[in-house]
């Protein structure tokens, strides 16, 4: 079918483009802002060499999985999940699960952007030396006075949702290509130069070996399902990115070889990320387990106490947004997909409406921070809300639903077709993981998250 089919949007115009676009949309604020921290809050070293075999058992054969099922059809989720149903002549309602790729991507990309919002507040109030010679007190004022202004903080929700519409609505080739092209590099560029001020450091030694060296005491039943957690979602996966993204990849790349690059590079940037955090945590007699608070509340102590704070803090504070840039375009590329497709729209009338949906979401979180931050439902405020909703419920469940399929329901001619694999030992492992391990893993995953395990 790949050979016959084409993607009315184009193509990625070499492997290279496709796996800068797909590590684009795997690095995130979670790279850089969650696995730093849920690495200092269970233990360091021993946390990390789970995570990287989780990566290997889980988060590779459900990425050559999700991208297969794009490349098999050239749709959007929607409708490759309602052709692959009919092909496999399977249930008809298996193709909920791309509806509910593309609605996750919206929802998430509704918050995303104004927690995103807040990196690129933070690069100008790092430029403007908000935070030299500022106590812990005082940068809690900062980031508390900062997020109790609703108008401030619809300002940058609407900054980077436009800056996001501004790539997306040129296309494949013009928009998302170009885009990663540039940006994926100056990501890489950057956090190599803050990794060369980390190690001057006098903690960068206490930070290289909180990250590496393993501490098995430390490791918890809890802290493995957390690993596992978290190569699921770091890689984007069960939210529709990778899937229509797979339906812009030319046949004749390996979706093996490119899904094990993407993978490296993504744990490679969360890796760094951590090499660069830790030793300014360290160097500044601070806690590396202090949770999400880590990067708009702690790290801004360390740029206002130390020599080129101010240089240092620009940079990384660019480095969230570029990385939080790049998840973006891939979280509404589906459902932009998915109008152009089935709708007729021109890509200019998609993108405004798909950004005026997320936009308008996204006021809900804003508020949550502020005027409706005692409103709740089930004892939640609208973002968390949202949140709780995306990360625990429809991306695991998605991305269970995407292992069954693929490994169960779809045909094993049809998957040898398109990882091109064959009927070698590689394809069998990759049918034996995707099978078993992978659901068996994001269930428990899925259990831990809504507080059975």
């Amino acid at each position: 079918m790949t050979n016959a089919k084409k993607t009315i949007h184009g193509e990625w115009s070499s492997r290279l483009a496709f796996i800068l676009a797909a590590t684009g949309s795997a690095v995130g604020l979670g790279n850089i802002w969650k696995f730093p921290y849920i690495t200092g809050a269970n233990g360091g070293g021993a946390f990390v060499l789970v995570y990287l075999l989780c990566i290997a058992l889980i988060g590779i054969p459900l990425m050559m999985a999700e991208t297969m099922l794009g490349r098999r059809t050239r749709q959007d989720p929607i409708n490759t999940m309602e052709i692959l149903t009919e092909e496999a002549g399977a249930d008809k309602n298996w193709h909920y699960l791309g509806w509910m790729g593309v609605a996750a991507g919206v929802l998430i990309l509704s918050y995303y952007s104004v927690i995103a919002g807040w990196s690129a507040a933070y690069v100008l109030k790092a430029f403007t030396g908000s935070f030299f010679d500022a106590d812990a007190a005082a940068v809690k004022v900062i980031f508390d006075d900062f997020i109790s202004n609703p108008v401030r903080l619809i300002f940058w929700h609407s900054l980077f949702m436009m800056a996001t519409l501004m790539i997306v609505v040129r296309g494949v080739n013009n928009g998302l290509e170009q885009a990663v092209r540039y940006l994926m590099p100056s990501l890489f560029g950057l956090m190599i130069l803050l990794l060369g001020y980390a190690m001057s450091t006098s903690g960068y030694f206490e930070g290289l070996n909180f990250l590496f060296k393993p501490d098995f005491s430390k490791l918890t039943s809890e802290s493995v399902l957390t690993a596992m957690g978290q190569a699921f979602f770091t890689l984007s996966l069960g939210m529709g990115s990778v899937m229509v993204y797979g339906s812009y990849l030319s046949p004749k790349v390996s979706i093996a070889k490119t899904s094990v690059i993407i993978a490296a590079a993504d744990t490679f940037v969360a890796l760094l990320a951590g090499l660069i955090i830790f030793p300014l945590v360290f160097t500044h007699g601070l806690h590396p387990d202090s949770g999400p608070g880590l990067i708009f509340k702690t790290l801004p102590l360390a740029f206002g106490s130390m020599t080129g704070g101010w240089f240092f803090g620009v940079l990384f504070f660019i480095v969230l947004a570029i990385a939080a840039l790049t998840s973006s375009i891939a979280l509404i590329e589906p459902a932009i997909a998915w109008l152009v497709e089935s709708k007729g729209y021109s890509r200019e009338k998609a993108c405004v409406q798909a950004g005026l949906v997320a936009w308008a979401l996204g006021l809900g979180t804003v508020f949550s921070f502020n005027i409706w931050s005692e409103a709740k439902l089930f004892e939640r405020t609208f973002f968390e809300l949202v949140d709780y909703l995306t990360a625990n419920l429809m991306l695991p469940i998605g991305g269970f639903c995407i292992a069954v399929f693929s490994g169960w329901i779809m045909h094993h001619r049809h998957s040898e077709q398109e990882l091109n694999l064959g009927h070698t030992l590689w394809f069998k492992l990759w049918l034996l993981l995707v099978r078993y391990v992978a659901p068996a893993a994001v269930f428990l995953v899925f259990l831990h998250v809504v507080g059975v395990l």
